[in-house]
């Protein structure tokens, strides 16, 4: 155990929070989702949120503020104005660690074609639908 550090980030996944460069992106999935075969490495947090494992890596992994757009959703399918509950919790966490950084969405295959080429893929045991997001990792400055 480590100080200060959310237990549910396991070795594989803080390894992979620490190589992961500017720029670099990983996917939170939910259960649902095709994650084994997207193809970047995967983590599995079965069990887990993919709220709380939002939350638990905000808590370490800084967002990209030299973009636009550094958070992704998955739009409804046949509604993409639409926003499922789990988004609206998405953007709470967010807006905790990154006030400044809101959340964009994506078209479901534009999704899934930006998470196939993403650094990693977290796949969680979330059951609430939509429930999937992609982060962009930015900078830490210095103090």
């Amino acid at each position: 155990m480590l100080k200060n550090i959310p237990p549910i980030l396991g070795p594989d996944l803080l390894g992979i929070l620490r190589a992961m460069g500017h720029g670099d992106e990983i996917a939170i999935v939910d259960a649902n989702y095709p994650a084994d075969s997207a193809g970047p490495a995967l983590v599995r947090l079965d069990g887990v949120s993919a709220t709380d494992a939002l939350d638990a890596i905000l808590t370490l992994m800084p967002l990209d503020d030299f973009v636009d757009e550094a958070v992704f959703t998955m739009q409804v399918v046949g509604d993409a104005g639409k926003r499922e509950p789990v988004m609206d919790a998405f953007e709470i966490i967010v807006k905790k660690h990154e006030p400044k950084i809101g959340l964009a969405s994506l078209e479901r295959f534009a999704f899934y074609e930006r998470v196939s080429q993403a650094y990693a893929i977290v796949q969680t045991g979330e059951r609430r639908l939509y429930g999937n997001i992609l982060l962009k990792k930015g900078i830490l400055r210095p103090v």
